[in-house]
């Protein structure tokens, strides 16, 4: 996606890090006084490496010490949240957080962690919703038209997401599950060849993040026909909720810490994470890739993991969803 290795590029030479330098823990009071890593688990350039270099740029900035942004991809971003779960907890390792980190609680029964009670929520910073999309030369051209011709055409919709277990697959398990629809999932390594299938009429929808389609839909290469959630990027489009009632899905992203990490860092780093949300340039930022700032407490996110853990475990049970 050219318009995401622009931003990547943009992002990463304006965010570049200091080395890190070799420290023992220091008082909790002068927090942080050396450089702080946030670790990532997918690769340089997506969308969440993209929203880590954006947050950690304005830390750097408040606090005069580096945000080291650190990508380490696999399993569904579990390769990473292992890592810093059994990390210090002193606050100098953090992790960008997402939807699937929650999502992930059902769908691999067999991690050594649990993502809700071994992190300690920080900051949640960013939500942003899914756009149900279609190649430009489709014949629907609503939610409605479109759940009419899956009924009238059973076995020929095909459903491509960026992955197995993704915020991009159990959004349209729970689109199926709530309008008694039948698609057949083609999972890929990533949006971007997801797309082009879609666009060469290989698959027939996909629920994509905002910030992957938005450029596509721009360029009249994509057609949405609903967004999860209303969103300034994409202001002419209902939400599907219009057509199928009580359906909600969105991805979030924040920061969590290991747990035990000290309150006086994690309160630190929520003041600053909520003051840089408040600033309306890095709204604007946001909002360029289809994402909407938000801000709670370190409680309130809690709260949010939580519900989207139990939430999305129903539609894993329903749609029998195995890890890949």
């Amino acid at each position: 996606m050219k318009f995401l290795r622009r931003q990547f590029l943009q992002l990463a030479m304006g965010a570049a890090a200091l080395p890190t330098t070799a420290a023992g823990a220091l008082a909790q009071d002068a927090f942080p006084s050396r450089p702080v890593h946030i670790i990532v688990g997918y690769s340089a350039g997506g969308v969440s490496d993209i929203l880590a270099r954006l947050i950690g740029q304005r830390l750097s900035q408040t606090f005069g010490q580096p945000f080291v942004i650190e990508d380490r991809p696999g399993a569904a971003s579990n390769v990473a949240a292992d890592y810093v779960v059994h990390a210090p907890a002193d606050g100098y390792t953090l992790f960008l957080a997402g939807i699937s980190n929650a999502i992930n609680v059902s769908l691999y029964p067999d991690l050594d962690f649990n993502f809700a009670r071994d992190m300690a929520p920080v900051a949640v910073f960013s939500r942003s919703p899914l756009v149900m999309e279609v190649s430009a030369s489709f014949p629907a051209k609503t939610v409605p038209d479109f759940i009419a011709y899956a009924k009238a055409n059973p076995g020929t919709i095909n459903m491509g997401s960026a992955g197995t277990g993704g915020a991009t697959h159990v959004a349209g398990e729970l689109f199926q599950m709530m309008t008694g629809t039948k698609f057949t999932h083609v999972p890929y390594r990533g949006s971007p060849p997801a797309l082009d299938d879609l666009m060469a009429g290989r698959d027939q929808v996909m629920f994509d993040n905002v910030a992957s389609s938005i450029a596509l839909i721009r360029a009249g290469k994509l057609r949405p026909l609903a967004v999860s959630s209303r969103t300034e990027a994409l202001p002419d489009v209902p939400s599907i909720s219009k057509f199928v009632p009580g359906y909600d899905a969105y991805v979030w992203n924040g920061i969590t810490a290991p747990k035990d990490t000290p309150a006086s860092a994690i309160d630190k780093l929520n003041a600053a994470v909520n003051a840089i949300v408040a600033d309306p340039g890095f709204t604007k930022q946001l909002a360029d890739l289809g994402n909407t700032a938000v801000s709670d407490t370190p409680a309130g996110f809690a709260k949010l993991i939580a519900a989207d853990t139990e939430r999305w475990a129903q539609v894993v049970k329903f749609a029998d969803i195995k890890a890949q």
